[in-house]
């Protein structure tokens, strides 16, 4: 519970610094993505960029994971050693 308590805090500070940086960034600035043109607040278009780019770097790399964890598996059933079973298991004997 106490781990979950720093997490909390340490996010509500973050969010309050990235409240911070918004409001101090409140000039518009103007966008143009794939044909859309519109007018966000320089704050909110770097926030979004930033967010684009965490994106654009984590979608490829969780698929990657998910690659090498299904060839793992895939490996390890494979060349798994069969263990003997426990010396007190009737069963086995």
């Amino acid at each position: 519970m106490g781990g979950v308590w720093v997490a909390l805090v340490v996010a509500a500070f973050v969010f309050l610094l990235l409240l911070i940086f918004i409001l101090q960034n409140g000039q518009r600035a103007q966008v143009s993505f794939l044909g859309a043109h519109g007018h966000l607040p320089m704050g909110v278009a770097l926030l979004l960029a930033a967010v684009f780019g965490v994106l654009l770097v984590a979608l490829p790399g969780t698929a990657r994971i998910i690659q090498l964890r299904m060839l793992g598996r895939r490996r390890g059933t494979a060349n798994e050693p069969q263990l003997p079973p426990p010396a007190g298991d009737p069963a086995g004997s």
